[in-house]
């Protein structure tokens, strides 16, 4: 690592950090600004000598296209949402899930490029915007009620985040991973959930992007049955091995990891059951239901049972908001005791053995020993961490380089081996808070939690989206439990954005 490179690491993730805290304002857009600049910089300098940054520097003419391609792409962006500020936060849900595949040196990096082209798009928008504050139409910052309303605290809470992040990969013992992951994610995903925190979503813009997630759910699900039938997948040549070992065939439609594919079928189905649960016009919810239908069939040919448990999850959250607290628990506790006593009395039947580490290590594609040695790295350094994005390093330095698989796919896991007790007292704050802001004034609004919701129309939309976004949210923690990604994952960011704005009702 050298000293310039930790600076600038530190110096992005603070701007991206004021990006969050800052209101409207020229300052805002400044710092915005700066940390979507150091963004290419960073990577640049960090992958200098790598095969796709020397392929692209020994072509000047791609390198040239590239950079003006992107240029002119992110400028139409910007004059569109200068003048239509509300498509703004339609297109960052309708981008969040495309990564675009770069090749370059011989190597293939599967990026969000859609999603960083969109934001910068938002910033420059943001930008003009900010240096005319006369001007009307745009996403302004909700007004926080005093008295430490939990709205407030998020952004709090995410800045701090990002920047502890940026500040432990200084000693990390991977900083090169640490780096990609504050560019890559924490200071993009920062500025995205800046520009949506003060968006209202009103009744039309929470129906059109519902109908966008909708709508590419299904054109996924499409590919997806194409892809199964054909027993011929797009791309990944890990899970097209893996497929030819397995007696079930797992497609990832036009995502690269069937599991991450899974996870965001499961989180659509979940925004679309509660707009079901409490519809109350027949067509729309005829159309719901068949299109939770075809996207449930879908999710099953992914086979992945991280999405299978967090879909369960997001359900009963919906089951206790719309009809009853106790009850949803109840029927939780008693299938997961069911699901213990089945697995102890038929575990031989269906080769379940759990006598031993190794065998249950085996029957948990090597889960176990992931999660024990995420906690003996945990317990070699409490308090600091390995360092941000070190775990792959670290657990295979201390396994004495025999691991075959170093991906942690426990968040709290990694967190703490990476982070230490430093972040993950961060990571547990942002749940609680998160929570709390999603669960403010709800008992009034939900029948299960006491109450009926209100009977206008306006009020049930508002309902819908509160009801969704606390699903989806707990749905997306219950999924990192089992395959990680919070904080890489952009979906996390907007749905804490859109939670913070409809903390406090808006007001159209």
């Amino acid at each position: 690592m050298s000293a310039l490179a930790g600076v600038g690491v530190v110096a992005a993730a603070a701007a991206a950090a004021a990006g969050i805290l800052l209101a409207p304002s020229r300052a805002r857009s400044l710092a915005m600004l700066a940390a979507l600049s150091l963004f290419p910089v960073l990577i640049a300098g960090d992958q200098w000598h790598s095969a796709a940054i020397s392929d692209l520097r020994d072509n000047n003419a791609r390198l040239l296209a590239l950079v003006l391609l992107g240029a002119a792409l992110v400028t139409v962006l910007a004059l569109l949402f200068a003048r239509r500020p509300l498509l703004l936060p339609v297109a960052i849900v309708a981008a969040l899930p495309f990564r675009i595949p770069l090749h370059a040196g011989g190597d293939q990096a599967n990026l969000l490029v859609p999603l960083y082209l969109v934001i910068a798009g938002g910033v420059l928008a943001a930008a003009v915007r900010d240096r005319r504050p006369d001007r009307a139409g745009g996403p302004t910052r909700l007004a926080v009620a005093p008295g430490g309303a939990p709205a407030s605290w998020l952004p709090r809470v995410l800045a701090a985040i990002v920047v502890v992040y940026a500040l432990q990969t200084l000693y990390s013992d991977d900083f090169s991973q640490g780096l990609q992951n504050v560019c890559f994610f924490l200071v993009p995903f920062s500025i995205a959930f800046a520009l949506l925190l003060g968006v209202r979503w009103d009744r039309r813009l929470l129906a059109t992007a519902l109908a966008v997630v909708a709508v590419e759910a299904l054109l996924f699900v499409f590919v997806g049955l194409v892809e199964y039938a054909s027993r011929d997948l797009i791309w990944n040549g890990a899970v097209i091995r893996s497929n030819q070992f397995h007696v079930y065939f797992r497609v990832n439609s036009l995502f690269w990891d069937p599991n991450v594919y899974g996870r965001y079928l499961a989180l659509v189905i979940i925004a679309l059951t509660s707009a079901l649960l409490f519809s109350r016009e027949r067509r729309a919810a005829v159309f719901l239901a068949v299109a939770i239908g075809v996207i449930w069939v879908g999710l099953a040919t992914t086979f992945s049972q991280s999405s299978f448990a967090a879909l369960v999850a997001g359900l009963a959250v919906l089951a206790a908001l719309r009809w009853s607290l106790r009850w949803a628990a109840i029927a939780c506790g008693a299938a997961a005791l069911g699901a213990i006593l089945f697995v102890l009395a038929a575990g031989g039947s269906l080769k379940i053995d759990l006598s031993s580490g190794g065998s249950v290590n085996k029957d948990t594609g090597g889960r176990a020993n992931l999660v024990s040695g995420g906690a003996e790295l945990f317990g070699n350094r409490p308090f600091l961490g390995y360092g941000s994005g070190a775990f792959s390093t670290a657990f295979r330095r201390n396994a004495g380089g025999r691991a075959p698989v170093t991906e942690s796919h426990t968040e709290p896991i990694t967190i703490a081996a990476e982070q230490g007790l430093i972040g993950l007292i961060l990571y547990l704050a942002l749940l609680a808070v998160a929570v709390w802001t999603m669960t403010a004034n709800l008992r009034a609004l939900m029948p299960g939690l006491g109450r009926a919701p209100p009977a206008d129309l306006a009020g049930r939309t508002y309902v819908v989206a509160r009801a969704a976004i606390l699903a989806m949210f707990l749905a997306l923690v219950a999924h990192t439990l089992a395959y990680a990604g919070f904080y890489e994952d952009p979906i996390t960011w907007v749905l804490l954005a859109m939670a913070g704005s409809l903390a406090i009702r808006p007001s159209a």
